[in-house]
């Protein structure tokens, strides 16, 4: 489950925040950033898990094609960086 660093890091992946707790009235933010509202937040929540698991799913998409490409398995590529 995400916490809130974690969801603003997918609302503001530029940075341009800080929170110094684990609630909305803790996040500040730079002069140039726009601030997030209440529910931005919230909605943020919900969808965050959902577009994680799309990431980490694009990701081992990318690393099979380039394995498939190299003609290698994974632990042979594990073997050639250690």
């Amino acid at each position: 489950m995400a916490n809130i660093e974690d969801v603003l890091s997918y609302l503001r992946p530029n940075g341009g925040w800080v929170i110094w707790g684990q609630d909305f009235e803790t996040i500040r933010y730079d002069e140039d950033v726009e601030p997030i509202t209440r529910q931005e937040l919230e909605i943020g929540f919900a969808q965050y898990d959902a577009w994680k698991l799309e990431q980490e799913a694009a990701k081992a998409a990318q690393k099979q094609a380039l394995l498939a490409q190299l003609g290698i398995t994974a632990e042979q590529a594990k073997l050639l960086l250690s």
